[in-house]
């Protein structure tokens, strides 16, 4: 059986979804991001553009989408690992730039809380009116 419930206010009803937590959605961001290196190295976009800026920001949008809003700085923080070793600083090399580097990892920390945030809300569950044994006729109980 499953069970659904409504957003407060909407007229849709719509399963109750299981978000990721923070070890896991790391854990995947991780994974989503190691194999996205290689793959933007073989378009020939692994530099510090904005074409390798925006798959990240892909990367950390799509597993936000599925994260609770806890994890966002950590799915932020591997998309910014992973830019900044290999798009920026080849080699896997980290270097802190600064403003740069924070706004850049505010900004896949923002994406990816901006879409986690609305499978947070709050939701209603539908009721049930329950109907007391002794109040069933006597064909129907068991």
């Amino acid at each position: 059986m499953r069970l659904y419930r409504v957003r407060p206010g909407g007229r849709w009803f719509h399963p109750a979804v299981q978000r990721l937590g923070a070890g896991m959605s790391l854990a995947v961001a991780l994974t989503l991001s190691g194999l996205l290196t290689p793959a933007l190295g073989w378009v020939g976009e692994l530099n510090a553009g904005w074409f390798a800026f925006g798959a990240y920001a892909l990367l950390c949008t799509l597993v936000g989408a599925v994260s609770r809003p806890s994890s966002a700085p950590l799915v932020g923080l591997s998309g910014w690992l992973f830019f900044n070793g290999f798009a920026v600083h080849r080699y896997a090399a980290l270097g802190w730039a600064g403003r740069a580097d924070l706004l850049r990892l505010g900004v896949l920390t923002a994406v990816a809380l901006c879409v986690a945030l609305p499978g947070s809300l709050p939701r209603r569950k539908i009721r049930t009116a329950t109907v007391p044994l002794a109040d069933l006729p006597v064909n129907d109980r068991c």
